[in-house]
C-alpha cells in the first residue's frame, strides 16, 4: 500500500514559499543523460503522519460539488445527446425501426461500428428479457454503463516512491494544462508533487508547465533545449532525492504519424526506467475530445509505441461527441483515467461509466 503524506495545500500567498524552479545544465551527451547536481535538492521535504490512500484518490466531492460536476459533464456532452436524439427515438416502443434509427444516430456519435453494433444486441437482449416492456433509455444507460465499465479504473497503489507518471499526447491536445490539473488533484489526496518540463522545444510548454507549478506549489524541473530524456532522468533523480510521492514527465507534442519523434519517445520511457527500475509506473495520454474517431488512432498507436496504462480525455465541455469513449471502450480498453470538462484548476476528476453513461443519454 501507498504510504502517503500529508502536505499543506493552498494557504496564504504571502506566507507560503513560491514553488521552485530548477534550472538544469544544458547536456552534452544525449544518448546519457548526465544526473544533475542535486546537492541544494538532497534534503527530503518534511513530511507527517502517514496515509494509505491510493495516488489518484482525491476527497470525495461534496453535495454541491457532485451535482456542479455533474452538471458540467452533462452540459459538456450536449453536442452528444443532441446527435442521439433521444426524446424522439424512444417515444415508442423498442421495435426494429427504431434501434435502425438508433443505429445511424449512435455512428453520428462517433461510436463506431463495433461499438454500436454491441449496444443494439445489448439493447434486443434486455428489452427482450423484458418482456418488451420499461423503460428504453434507461436500459440503454446500462448497456453503455456495462460497455465503459472496463475503462473506470483509477490508479493502481504502489509502493514504489516516487511514483512516475509519463504523459504524452498530440500537439493542441490540452497535454500540459491536463498535468497542471493532476497535480492539483494528486494534492488533494496527499500526495507531494514534482513536474519535469520534457517539452524542451517550444519554450511556451516550459513557461505555462512552470506557471501550473506556481499555482500550486509545485517544483518544475526544466532546460531550456537540450535532450528532454535527460530533464525526466533528472527529475526522477531529484524525485527520489526530495522524498518526492509523485514525478510527473511532461512529453512533446507530436503526432503518431511521426516516427522518428514517436522514436523520441520511446528513447525518453526507457531512460526513465534507468533513473529508476520499474519507472514509468504510468503512461498516459491526453486525448481531445473534439477529434472524433481520431482519438481511437491515436490510442492504437500510441499504445503500440508506448504501451500506455492509461487515457486522459480533455475538452468535453466544447463540440465534443463523447461517443468516441465506447469506440475506445470496444476497441482498445485502455484504462481512461480522467476526463476534463472546463478550463478550471479542478475540472478534471476520475472517470465514472455510470455518470458518462447517464450524462450522455
Amino acid at each position: 500500500m501507498w504510504g502517503w503524506f500529508k502536505k499543506k495545500i493552498g494557504g496564504d500567498p504571502a506566507s507560503d514559499p513560491p514553488a521552485a524552479i530548477i534550472a538544469l545544465p544544458e547536456k552534452q551527451n544525449e544518448a546519457e543523460p548526465i544526473q544533475a547536481s542535486t546537492d541544494a535538492l538532497s534534503e527530503p521535504e518534511a513530511h507527517a503522519d502517514a496515509q494509505t490512500r491510493s495516488p489518484a484518490v482525491a476527497p470525495p466531492l461534496t453535495g454541491d460539488e457532485k451535482r456542479n460536476w455533474l452538471d458540467k459533464l452533462k452540459s459538456g456532452l450536449a453536442v452528444t445527446r443532441n446527435k442521439l436524439g433521444l426524446n424522439v427515438l424512444f417515444a415508442g416502443k423498442l421495435d426494429e425501426d427504431t434501434l435502425e434509427q438508433l443505429e445511424s444516430q449512435l455512428l453520428m456519435a462517433d461510436c463506431g461500428m463495433p461499438a454500436t453494433q454491441h449496444l443494439l444486441d445489448d439493447l434486443r437482449k434486455r428489452w427482450k428479457q423484458a418482456g418488451g416492456e420499461g423503460d428504453p433509455r434507461a436500459m440503454l444507460v446500462d448497456a453503455l454503463t456495462d460497455l465503459l465499465k472496463p475503462l473506470e479504473q483509477l490508479f493502481p497503489e504502489r509502493v514504489e516512491k516516487p511514483f512516475v507518471v509519463m504523459i504524452a499526447g498530440v500537439n493542441g491536445a490540452g497535454k500540459t494544462t491536463s498535468i497542471g490539473k493532476l497535480a492539483k488533484h494528486l494534492q488533494q489526496s496527499g500526495a507531494s508533487v514534482l513536474l519535469a518540463a520534457g517539452d524542451t522545444f517550444r519554450a511556451a510548454a516550459r513557461e505555462q508547465l512552470a506557471i501550473w507549478g506556481e499555482r500550486n506549489n509545485v517544483t518544475v524541473v526544466q532546460q531550456a533545449g537540450g535532450d528532454p530524456a535527460a530533464v525526466m532522468f533528472d527529475a526522477v533523480n531529484a524525485g527520489k532525492a526530495r522524498g518526492i510521492d509523485v514525478v510527473m514527465c511532461d512529453t512533446a507534442g507530436r503526432l503518431p504519424t511521426q516516427l522518428h519523434l514517436m522514436d523520441e519517445l520511446k528513447k525518453a520511457k526507457r531512460v526513465i526506467g534507468k533513473a529508476m527500475d520499474g519507472a514509468p509506473h504510468e503512461t498516459l495520454l491526453v486525448l481531445d475530445g473534439t477529434t472524433g474517431q481520431n482519438a481511437l488512432m491515436q490510442v492504437k498507436a500510441f499504445d503500440e509505441a508506448l504501451q500506455l496504462t492509461g487515457l486522459i480525455m480533455t475538452k468535453l465541455d466544447g463540440s465534443a461527441k463523447g461517443g468516441v469513449i465506447c469506440a475506445i471502450a470496444k476497441e482498445r480498453p485502455v484504462p481512461l483515467r480522467f476526463i476534463g470538462v472546463g478550463e478550471g484548476i479542478d475540472d478534471l476528476r476520475p472517470f465514472s461509466a455510470r455518470e458518462f453513461a447517464e450524462a450522455m443519454v
